[in-house]
């Protein structure tokens, strides 16, 4: 079938051209402002690309269009393809029905570290030899890619999936999860975010209640025992066992970051431990989410533990971009108050007494429309020096962290922060670039004036 997938560079739709092209179809796609690296892993995949969204891409023939949720109403294309009654269909549903249908979905599940378990999770069963085939929302280092077709059923039943509860597309307003039907369900975390859709946290808590009913008896919720969100989420009603972690009584993790040691516990009893890369509790916690998910499908605990020692870790997730100048530039996703606190809170315990310049860019939803902006000085509390995009806010970014004093610089473009950022910089500091999207190639810009 030849298919055409409107807003293929965003993570989702990019990965699900992947596994369409790998079923077989013929598949091309178009957004606006084609970019990497989605673009490259699109391009290696010979998916053709087509900047913008004119009408005139109806020309290609396309037998059915897949629309993701950055489409909306008035894109010029969606309206011609719905001008003419042309066939259409939300990304999460394709996926569903074209790659998920008779298989043993994995899915990971909420506001923070998605994307860490849910390579955590492909790499473990990967090691222990299940070859399971994944879409994730970042590019796992063990894997080089962000997607992958799962072998066929006799080869391989397991799909890994990062639930997203953002909305379907412009034409379904559910979470996106709500159409995996997992039968193992990761529950990490739940806190308000997406303010552009959701009106408080009691909303998402109900998306997430939408997503435990749709689990079978036979299934398994591996779930977050430090969460008061998530403990409401399973009152409203559930039908699945639930296993506990962070739990001091029962499944929980102890490491040191100074020499990368990972120790699993039940209780008061050691069941394995060995040594990894990642740092952070945040991250122990993930791993140990992923481990309990991964016991679900039959791969023993300790087996799970010797898979983490060889875990590489997740492109744009604290990734070191380069050293220029004894200036360390490591690039993170982290766009919400609490990941950009955990985040550098990480880098701090790695780097200890050195310098840390954390550089800012409010890009996703919620923080553009400024409400997390009184959260964001505590959370960059652990930086040395602060440096804040306001490109495209509607708030005032200086007033907002004028809590942290001298430490902030505020400027409206890429090559203004970029210089502020060189001229504050010297020998040994850790420069730490957190945002959602590209950030106008900042992470090069700095290597190359840094050098």
């Amino acid at each position: 079938m030849r298919i055409h997938i409107l807003g293929v560079c965003g993570t989702f739709m990019g990965g699900l051209a992947q596994l369409a092209s790998a079923a077989g179809h013929q598949v091309s796609g178009c957004d606006a402002g084609v970019y990497p690296p989605m673009s490259d892993q699109l391009s290696a995949a010979g998916i053709a690309l087509i900047e913008g969204y004119d009408p005139a891409q109806i020309d290609l023939g396309a037998e059915l269009y897949v629309v993701g949720n950055a489409v909306s109403r008035g894109n010029a294309l969606l309206e011609a393809i719905l001008d003419r009654g042309l066939p259409y269909v939300s990304g999460p549903q394709w996926l569903a029905e074209n790659v998920l249908r008779g298989r043993w979905t994995l899915a990971v599940a909420g506001t923070h570290g998605k994307t860490t378990t849910s390579s955590l999770l492909a790499w473990v069963l990967e090691d222990a030899g299940l070859s399971p085939g994944f879409l994730i929302g970042g590019v796992p280092q063990n894997f080089g890619v962000s997607a992958r077709l799962a072998g066929s059923l006799a080869d391989s039943p397991f799909f890994v999936i990062e639930a997203d509860e953002y909305d379907t597309a412009f034409c379904d307003k559910r979470s996106k999860f709500v159409h995996y039907q997992p039968r193992t369900l990761v529950l990490n975390n739940l806190e308000f975010d997406h303010a552009d859709i959701f009106d408080d946290l009691a909303a998402i808590e109900t998306q997430f209640h939408h997503l435990v009913r749709t689990l079978p008896r036979s299934g398994e919720i591996v779930s977050n025992a430090s969460e008061d969100s998530l403990k409401r989420v399973l009152a409203r009603g559930c039908w699945t066992p639930v296993e506990y972690f962070n739990d001091p009584q029962g499944w929980h993790v102890s490491g040191d970051d100074a020499d990368g040691s990972f120790r699993l516990w039940q209780g008061e009893e050691l069941i394995a431990e060995t040594h990894w890369s990642m740092t952070g509790e945040h991250n122990r916690a993930n791993a140990l989410a992923a481990l309990l998910a991964a016991r679900h499908v039959g791969v023993p605990l300790p087996r799970g533990v010797e898979a983490l020692a060889r875990f590489v870790g997740v492109r744009r997730r604290l990734e070191l971009r380069g050293v220029a100048g004894g200036v360390a530039v490591y690039d993170d996703f982290a766009h919400h108050p609490t990941a950009i606190a955990t985040t550098l809170a990480g880098l701090r315990r790695k780097v200890g007494d050195a310098r840390i310049l954390a550089v800012i860019e409010p890009r996703s939803n919620t923080m553009k429309l400024g409400v997390m902006k009184a959260q964001l000085p505590a959370a960059l509390t652990a930086a040395d020096l602060v440096f804040c995009s306001a490109a495209g806010l509607e708030w005032d970014a200086a007033a907002a962290l004028a809590p942290l004093g001298a430490r902030v610089s505020v400027a409206k473009d890429v090559d203004s922060l970029t210089a502020a950022i060189v001229a504050a910089a010297r020998p040994g500091d850790h420069v730490l670039v957190m945002s959602n999207g590209g950030f106008g190639g900042i992470h090069g810009r700095l290597l190359a004036a840094l050098g």
